[in-house]
């Protein structure tokens, strides 16, 4: 297994002073069946010695959220000076395994930026590299930084060969001319670089305060532990990322598509889930109110039963009223890769060429951070129908990721846009 992997970031608006919140880090980079993620905050120090101001920008550092505001610097001969509070930063760390395409692109869905990693003891690139960065392509994430890890394992001639090999590899992609910072994640050798970066190359976006909240979750809890008594059962968690409007304690919330089921016609059936927020956390800082970008955990009044294991993960949640409709069919506009992607070949064999869609194939969607199957109805030149194995809530132009099976793996073979589509009738909330 290669041990390219995609770490992507969410950058922070929690974190404004007045809410005095910090967050915790871990940066876990290995191949996972699921999302891991967690949140920083990066800080310099500037200092004022024998009259001589230094900006030391090297000396950035990443803590997490037992550090206060404003420590005391670390390196040698500045002990006595305080550090700056630069900027706070959520990850998400992506599975680079090529079985596990899927759970990269549902974190994609939510994410600011992306950190490329290429192990240096390898030859680049790997399979699931190139299907990495087309997918980071697809979801639309235009600031990436390249991180050339393991160069402690190497060389230096061929660390300087497959620096060469990454820029080639990257030419004509949207990472193009993007940094690429040689590390070595076991010895910290360069992570204060790589902070640095991620300060300077990756700008916070704008974000929307004042439209209605929508929340894509990609994670969902049941935090009761085994033997807790009755009046000790918390509900429901869901974990995500905030795309605009601001949440708020004990507001009331939707959640679509919800639970669904097929009636004895067979037709589905939707109900969204209503619930009030009991809590918002950043890690283990608890927030009053929490805005767009980062990651956040939303406590709810829900049964804990709907939200063990992941089960809303791909869900919406929002203001009541306010979330998009819930679509069973779409109508999309496509675009497929010339060549399929991920898919390991012998000596000078090319990748083998992506075929047209048929009507009746199966193909696996990426929406959002949902998952699902859809059943290919009918076809004309660059649009297609598809029929949904399940419901989901999204909206008109929204983009979404196409994938085939190919020997017993799911390959991306292109995106494309939806146009339109049937919609289900959501019941009205009865509150």
């Amino acid at each position: 297994m290669s041990w390219s992997v995609i770490l992507l970031l969410s950058l922070d608006m929690q974190m404004q002073r007045y809410t005095n919140v910090k967050m915790n880090v871990a940066l876990v980079l290995c191949a996972t069946s699921r999302l891991i993620s967690s949140n920083c905050f990066l800080i310099n120090f500037m200092s004022i010695k024998n009259n001589f101001k230094f900006d030391l920008k090297l000396f950035c550092r990443a803590y997490g959220s037992g550090k206060e505001d404003s420590p005391l610097c670390d390196v040698p001969g500045f002990e006595n000076c305080r550090m700056k509070l630069l900027r706070h930063v959520s990850f998400v760390d992506c599975p680079g395994h090529d079985i596990l395409m899927a759970t990269m692109l549902n974190g994609a869905a939510i994410m600011d930026g992306a950190l490329l990693l290429i192990a240096a003891n390898e030859s680049c690139p790997q399979p699931q590299t190139s299907e990495h960065l087309a997918a980071v392509e697809i979801m639309r994430l235009q600031h990436i930084i390249i991180l050339q890890n393991k160069v402690d394992l190497i060389q230096e001639n061929v660390a300087i060969n497959q620096h060469e090999a990454i820029q080639k590899f990257i030419q004509g992609t949207v990472a193009d001319g993007a940094p690429v910072v040689p590390i070595s994640a076991q010895l910290k050798y360069n992570i204060d670089v790589v902070c640095e970066y991620i300060v300077k190359k990756i700008p916070i976006p704008e974000r929307n305060f004042v439209s209605p909240p929508n929340m894509i979750i990609i994670r969902s809890f049941d935090v009761n532990k085994p033997g807790f008594e009755v009046d000790e059962i918390k509900g429901g968690v869901a974990g995500g990322s905030i795309l605009r409007g601001v949440l708020k304690v004990n507001q009331f919330i939707e959640v679509r598509p919800g639970i669904f089921h097929k009636d004895e016609n067979g037709n589905i059936k939707a109900a969204p889930i209503y619930s009030r927020i009991v809590s918002l956390f950043a890690e283990q800082n608890e927030l009053q109110f929490a805005v767009p970008g980062g990651l956040i955990g939303v406590g709810t009044t829900m049964d804990p039963t709907l939200t063990r294991a992941d089960r809303l993960v791909g869900q919406v949640l929002g203001e009541v009223g306010s979330l998009p409709e819930v679509f069973v069919e779409l109508e999309v506009n496509f675009f497929l890769l010339r060549r399929l992607l991920g898919v390991r070949t012998k000596g000078s064999e090319r990748q083998g060429k992506v075929s047209k869609l048929a009507k009746g194939e199966i193909l696996m969607l990426n929406i959002g951070s949902m998952s699902t199957g859809a059943r290919v109805i009918a076809v004309k030149n660059d649009l297609a129908k598809l029929q949904l194995t399940s419901p989901v809530c999204t909206s008109k132009g929204e983009k979404i990721a196409l994938s085939r099976r190919v020997e017993k793996h799911w390959r991306l073979i292109g995106w494309g846009q939806i146009q339109a589509g049937t919609t289900l009738e959501v019941p009205p909330c009865p509150l």
